[in-house]
């Protein structure tokens, strides 16, 4: 399964089953954490096995079956939360590729938990990828309409309409999809409207319209 097809096939998963994950998978994993904590200057770390991560009320009514978790967090500094949302998005997308459900979580989890976990050099932590065998496979997000968030000047390549496509595709604080897509020749330009989780959204939204644009064929502005 390509980046691309994980992209598309993968959905928010909330429950989970007890199958364990094989070594091979914790292998290639936290492979792909650490490549992109060197990468990006990140502290994300992998705990398995776990569930401290969320309350019991949350494990009870919301959080089913969440064992394993990746903790999104670095040292406290500018651009962190951009770091963080483009970074965990490829954890996101490469754990799907492995057979592997997710769900992002931002604010709903057990703060003391994921601070005992962490890795010592996570000064901020921005929330947690849950990661596991779904116990259902999950349903699309409803989305808005490319016109709604994106505008290129003049006549929009295929590859910017695909870009936008992917983008909308990208999972978002209570899925609000605050995306402001902007292009012009090569220069394609991304903002996120403001809140809590603006940076982090900001940072998930990039991957993905990276994934489905080609990063060849443009440039960031």
């Amino acid at each position: 399964m390509t980046l691309d097809e994980a992209m598309r096939s993968r959905h928010t998963v909330r429950r989970y089953t007890d199958r364990k994950l094989p070594g091979e998978v914790l292998e290639a994993l936290d492979g792909r954490i650490q490549k992109n904590n060197r990468e990006y200057g990140l502290a994300m770390n992998l705990v398995t096995e776990n569930t401290e991560a969320f309350g019991p009320l949350l494990r009870l009514f919301l959080a089913k079956g969440v064992r394993h978790y990746v903790i999104l967090a670095g040292r406290d500094r500018p651009g962190l939360d951009e770091a963080v949302g483009y970074c965990g998005a490829d954890v996101m997308l490469f754990a799907q590729t492995l057979g592997l459900n997710s769900w992002w979580v931002g604010g709903t989890f057990r703060r003391k938990g994921l601070q005992k976990n962490a890795a010592p050099e996570a000064e901020k932590i921005l929330g947690l990828l849950a990661l596991g065998y779904g116990a259902v496979q999950g349903v699309p997000h409803k989305s808005k309409r490319p016109e709604d968030v994106a505008a290129y000047e003049g006549e929009a390549p295929a590859w910017f309409a695909r870009g936008t496509e992917a983008l909308l595709l990208a999972p978002t604080a209570l899925n609000r999809q605050a995306f402001t897509l902007r292009g012009k020749g090569r220069e394609v330009s991304l903002t996120c409207g403001g809140g809590t989780f603006s940076g982090v959204d900001l940072g998930i939204g990039k991957y993905h319209f990276e994934i489905g644009a080609g990063r060849e064929n443009f440039d960031w502005v």
